[in-house]
This record gives structure tokens, sequence and C-alpha cells, in this order.
């Protein structure tokens, strides 16, 4: 009988609670009427969830669940993701290196960064990641995914992956490491032709080009350069604007445009005595997103550079951090960005103009595709020669670029190119 009083009493208690209340809100008070129909929400939670959950982690949770249902790159950052997210673009941080996202729900690489642990896991642009140490990451949130990826150097993670070209997916562990914010990487591919690698944009991107740039000219005359933002996927906005504007004259180099006309942002090139002028190729893929795309798009649209590669990933929009008062922030969406010629690559990507897929190196050399798309080494006006006056350090370093354009049909059309394209230097 009590058992029955009891079950009684909680049923109607229920039921009184959910009942809605006897005033009923007006069209005019639509706003008064969701806060609160979420605050009744709210206390039902916490009054009846079977586990004990504070109002505060309730609140925090539903600041999450908004903000991840607007787009796959909105989101709530806690105080430590925040920091995380500060050191990420400025100095160096533990983890494995990649950059991910969501599609459709599921957790995908856009890149590995150059030269970290998931690089050299063989991580590629692409995969899937099914679970993360044995638990699925379905119906996982991003920045869950990012934090349970990220860790202490030295500890190990494994990851379930599914590999675009593959039907089984496979186990790889990866050994967390520091990673380390160097973004751009540079080689003498030919004499007078300049490789430079971007792996990301950060806060020392730009500078860290011009230095490259500069060391070269000290020993050489640059006669073209080959810009690899291939696996870059992407940064700051702020230097991806910059380093266009390291090849542009002037120009618009993109421009942004939020909810409201009056809230676009045009972002221009200007003449400076740092302005670099010789014909470029730029290299890029489906790894190539966001930051990587805005400087493809300017010098593309600008006729400043010929685009070698495969499409590029398609993220075309903007986020602001915003940071809170409590040490935590949000990212969110707060616009498109947009080529010089006024197009969106938002979920497009840019088509390069000349497509030409990676091939991976093979044995056997009698592949139509490699065939079509390999330009040898003793092809190349001008190329390497072992001469017998080289240093043992030189030997060193043309062994190494020989074995780069070996396992690179991109970069070996790219280097043949830029030597026949003096058309496309633009500034005078």
């Amino acid at each position: 009988m009590r058992i029955t009083l009891w079950l009684t009493t909680f049923l109607l208690l229920f039921t009184l609670t959910v009942t809605p209340g006897s005033s009923i809100a007006s069209k005019d008070d639509a706003h008064f009427d969701a806060l609160r129909r979420f605050s009744q929400v709210l206390d039902m939670v916490e009054g009846y969830y079977v586990n004990p959950i504070t109002k505060k982690e309730l609140i925090e949770d539903s600041i999450k669940g908004m903000l991840e249902q607007l787009d796959p790159h909105s989101a709530y950052l806690t105080a430590e993701d925040f920091k995380d997210m500060q050191e990420s673009t400025s100095g160096k941080f533990s983890g494995i290196g990649i950059e991910i996202s969501m599609e459709n729900g599921r957790l995908i690489v856009v890149s590995p960064i150059e030269d970290t642990p998931a690089y050299k896991a063989g991580l590629k642009a692409g995969d899937f990641i099914l679970e993360i140490d044995g638990e699925s990451t379905q119906d996982i949130t991003l920045m869950d995914a990012v934090s349970k990826i990220r860790g202490p150097k030295g500890s190990t993670i494994t990851l379930t992956i599914m590999h675009e070209d593959s039907q089984v997916p496979e186990d790889v562990a990866i050994v967390r490491g520091t990673i380390p914010i160097v973004s751009v990487k540079t080689k003498v591919l030919d004499k007078g032709y300049l490789y430079v690698r971007l792996t990301r944009f950060n806060e020392n991107t730009t500078k860290e080009l011009l230095e490259g740039i500069d060391e070269f000219r000290d020993d050489n005359e640059l006669k073209g350069i080959v810009l690899d933002l291939r696996n870059n996927p992407g940064g700051l906005l702020g230097q991806a604007v910059s380093v266009a504007d390291t090849f542009l004259e002037d120009g618009l180099i993109v421009y942004i445009q939020g909810k409201n006309e009056a809230q676009r942002k045009d972002f221009m090139a200007g003449e400076s005595k740092e302005d670099v002028s010789v014909p470029m190729v730029v290299l890029i893929n489906s790894g190539s997103a966001s930051a990587s795309e805005i400087v493809a798009g300017a010098l593309q649209d600008h006729n400043r550079a010929l685009l070698v590669g495969e499409r590029s990933f398609g993220k075309g929009s903007v986020q602001t951090v915003i940071p809170l008062s409590d040490g935590a922030g949000i990212k969110l969406t707060t616009a498109l960005y947009y080529t010089p010629s006024g197009r969106s690559i938002q979920a497009t990507g840019i088509e390069p103009d000349l497509s030409i897929p990676f091939v991976e190196p093979a044995e056997d050399d009698k592949s139509d595709l490699r065939r079509r798309f390999t330009v040898r080494e003793k092809d190349l006006g001008g190329h390497l020669e072992n001469a017998n006056g080289e240093t043992p350090e030189q030997k060193k370093k043309n062994k190494e670029i020989k074995d780069m354009l070996a396992k690179d049909n991109q970069l070996r059309m790219g280097l043949e190119l830029v030597r026949s394209l003096p058309r496309l230097s633009k500034i005078k």
C-alpha cells in the first residue's frame, strides 16, 4: 500500500511539474516563453535525472549543444580548451598533430600536421576516425574529440581509422609528442628556384616566410617559387592575408560577409618593399583548408600563380573566438569568406588550374597514370648535377632534393611549370 501511495504521489508531482502554467504567453512574449521553457526543463532534469547533476553543469552542456548544432566549427571552449587554442597558434602543445572536423556526424581528419606523430603514423586527409581508445566517435562533439586526442607527451592513444580508399578499419597506435609550431620550411630546388612549404598559419608564418626568402636571396638570384599548401589545415585569417599580400602588389585579397550586408569587410593588398615578384606555382590538395584556400584563391583570381594538384577541402567560413569572463570562450561562425572574384568555396573547394592526382612512388614505372604525370629529373632544364667540386654538405642537400622530386610527381610538375611561366609574375 505504501508503495502504491508513493508512486501515486510521484506521478502526481511529475504531472504537476510538467503541466504548463495557467498564464499563456502572447506571441509578443515568444522570447520570454522560450526562456521559461528552458528554465522548466532545467529544473526537471536537475530534480529528476537518475544521476546527480548540478545546474551549472546543465547550463554549460546546454551552451555546448546549442553551439554544436549550428555547424561543425562553432563550439564552446572551456577555460582549458581556450588556453589550448591559444597555444596551438602561438607556441607548442602536446598531442598527435592533426586537424579534425565533423562531416555528416562523422569525425574526419582534415589534415595531419607535417613531422608530427600523426603524420609519421600515416594518417591522411579524408580519413575517418571511428574510435578513440576503443570508444566510438559516433555522436561525439568536436571539442570532446579534441580533448580525448590531446594528452601528455609520451602517452599512447589508439585510433581506429577508416582510410578513404579502404574497406577495412585499421587500429593505429600513436605516441603523443610535443607539437612544434614551425609553419614555414624552405629548400633550394635548383639554381634560382625555391621550394616554400607552409604547414599551417600561426602568428609567425609571414615573418618566417620572409626570413626564408631573404636567406635564399642572400646567396642566390630568386627566379621562381613553388609554394606548397598541401595538407595545410589553415589557421589565422590575418596571416593568410599577409602571406597573400607578400605576393600581390595591390587589389582585393579576400572579403568576409556576415549576416548583414553592412558586415562585409574587405582585405586589400598593398605595395611593400618586401613584395615578391617572381613566377609562382602553388600546390594544393584535399588537405588544403581555410587560410590555405584564401591564399590559393587570391593568387589564382589575380592570375598571379598557377594552381597545381587536387581540389581543396572547402572550408569557406570564418570563426570568431570570443572570450568569456570566467576564462572560457566560444568559437562562433560569424561570416563566410569570398575570393576576389566573389566565389565562395564553402563545401566546394578550389579547383586547381592543372588537376594532377598524387601518385605514390612505385617500382613498376609502366603505369599509364604515372607516365602521364611524371617529369623526370633528367628532363628538367638545368637539373641538379652531382659535380665533382661539391662539398659533402652540398652533395647531401642535392640528394635530398632529388629524393623529394623522385617521390613527388606534383612537386616535379610544379618545378617544371614555374620555369616556363614568367608571365605569371604580376608585380612590376
